[in-house]
């Protein structure tokens, strides 16, 4: 027990180091322009425009003010920590799909404007983590979901144009991403735990169908 108890925490700590050193990064991006009095947000993406491309890999490190910044902190924290603890073997496809995809969708689609910030990449986990625990119909991974929803149910408003200034694009295809990257990766990493009583089931059923298939003598 003591080891099983161990190794989770381990696991744990271990799936903490990613997210923090992330954090790092964009913190770090973000003292650096209020240091230089400058801004990055050119680093963004601007749709339809080659001058935006880059941002389709660098948006999600800039943040328009430490608001913004905060707020997204705590959010891809717990949901980052949250994918890679529970889809470890699939984490890194999963966010790297989300980034990439969702990046090249709003310089598809989006509107004509400097897009940045993680919001998308948070849009696209917790878009994942909820339809990935339902299309794998586990009870674990259901909870995941539902406690996805009930802590960031409110992230819903976000992919509607109702504050003009938020990037709702970014969320949208955000979301967007993280229900296909759940449909595409569906038989990767953890499957449905089949549980004591559902195996007693099967194997009653099957005794059931022999005795039956077997002709009486």
């Amino acid at each position: 027990m003591e080891e099983i108890i161990s190794s989770r925490g381990n696991r744990i700590k271990y799936n903490l180091i990613p997210p923090l050193m992330f954090l790092f990064v964009i913190w770090l991006i973000k003292i650096i322009e209020v240091s230089n009095q400058t801004s990055f947000y050119e680093f963004g993406v601007f749709p339809r425009e080659i001058k935006g491309l880059p941002g389709v890999v660098l948006a999600i490190f800039i943040h328009s003010d430490f608001n913004h910044l905060i707020s997204n902190s705590i959010s891809l924290f717990i949901l980052f920590t949250g994918l890679l603890y529970f889809y470890r073997d699939l984490s890194y496809k999963v966010l790297i799909f989300i980034w990439l995809i969702s990046g090249a969708m709003v310089w598809l689609g989006a509107r004509e404007s400097y897009h940045i910030g993680a919001s998308g990449l948070i849009y696209g986990i917790a878009s994942f983590l909820f339809f990935s625990g339902i299309i794998r119909q586990d009870i674990r991974l259901m909870a995941i979901s539902m406690l996805v929803i009930f802590l960031y149910g409110g992230l819903i408003w976000g992919i509607f144009p109702i504050f003009p200034r938020l990037s709702w694009e970014y969320h949208l295809f955000g979301s967007i991403c993280g229900l296909i990257a759940a449909v595409i990766y569906r038989k990767q990493g953890p499957q449905k735990h089949l549980w004591s009583w559902e195996i007693e089931d099967d194997s009653e059923e099957e005794e059931t169908e022999k005795k039956i298939d077997t002709p009486n003598e």
